[in-house]
């Protein structure tokens, strides 16, 4: 579910280091991230736990670093974000509400001049594709998250997601997470047509590729697919 773990991000700042995703509760991977340098900041892309289920024990190792979150109380976070569109004052991280994967999924886009730099959380990973873990995730609003990212950063931007490798060509990855989540649900549709009567059957035709061990997440993406057709009409 984690392909190589969490992506935890640690950005240089004058007053010391941010951290995007502090990640679980590992002690190993927390004084790794702490050794870069003091945190001043932490920010939280979304409330899983494989990314803020350390919160505690990082608090703890930093000392009272302040966290902030789109949803402090799911997070255990102290603090909310800014709004959607607003940037982080000492940062100039740009702020961007994109829920889908997650009612409170976030992601930050950096820009110091040269480069441009989209953090995306799950929204959209370095390899494979994300679920939408409905009820909490909703596939109307994952598909209006992606038509946003597709114009918050210029092509060439760097995509630093929550797991997986890091990937050049931000806007191109983007596009293929539409391309493959508009043939989804054609598929399901199709499957549907067929005789397919409920989440479970959906899975087992659209889904027969892969790891048996994966179709419960595959099985509440595919929820949140049936629930977007039913809204469509």
């Amino acid at each position: 579910m984690t392909l190589d773990g969490t992506n935890t991000y640690v950005l240089r700042t004058a007053d010391g280091t941010v951290v995007i995703d502090p990640g679980p509760w590992l002690e190993e991977h927390l004084d790794a991230v702490l050794s870069l340098g003091s945190v001043s900041l932490a920010l939280i892309t979304h409330h899983h736990p494989d990314h803020c289920g350390g919160i505690e024990l990082f608090r703890e190792l930093t000392g009272g670093a302040p966290v902030l979150a789109r949803d402090p109380v799911a997070s255990g976070a102290d603090a909310e974000l800014p709004a959607h569109g607003e940037r982080l004052d000492d940062l100039g991280l740009l702020v961007l509400d994109t829920p889908g994967h997650t009612a409170d999924s976030v992601s930050f886009v950096a820009d110091d001049g040269e480069s441009v730099l989209l953090f995306t959380g799950d929204t959209v990973l370095g390899r494979g594709t994300t679920i939408v873990s409905y009820p909490d995730g909703d596939l109307g609003a994952y598909l209006a998250s992606l038509e946003l990212l597709r114009t918050a950063v210029p092509p060439g931007a760097l995509l630093l997601p929550g797991h997986g490798p890091l990937r050049d060509g931000a806007a191109a990855v983007v596009d293929e997470y539409v391309a493959h989540r508009r043939q989804r649900i054609e598929q399901v549709r199709a499957a549907l047509d067929g005789g397919a009567r409920n989440a479970r059957d959906v899975v087992e035709v659209v889904y027969a590729d892969i790891d048996r061990g994966l179709w419960p997440a595959a099985e509440r993406t595919v929820e949140a697919t049936l629930h977007y057709l039913r809204a469509a009409g």
